[in-house]
């Protein structure tokens, strides 16, 4: 909400274009991200879609055992 319409705007929503697809850094944040060489930003843009690969199996894995009926809670407790 908030953030989507006055922080992470991209070129449509009349910011700057980004130095890649998906660049929101728009100004207001940097963390000395263009203090790194190319092949550390690619290594650091690697990393960060592997975790989000991971983070999505996660959740599926999670939504499947619900479906099951299998608890991941210790204790056994499904709602």
């Amino acid at each position: 909400g908030f953030l989507e319409v006055f922080a992470m705007k991209d070129s449509a929503n009349g910011a700057a274009p980004g130095a890649f697809v998906g660049d929101f850094r728009n100004g207001a944040l940097d963390f000395g991200w263009d203090t790194f060489d190319e092949e550390t930003k690619f290594s650091k843009r690697a990393i960060e879609l592997n975790q989000g690969r991971a983070a999505m199996m996660g959740i599926l894995a999670l939504m499947v055992h619900e479906k099951l009926g299998v608890s991941l809670i210790p204790g056994g407790v499904l709602p």
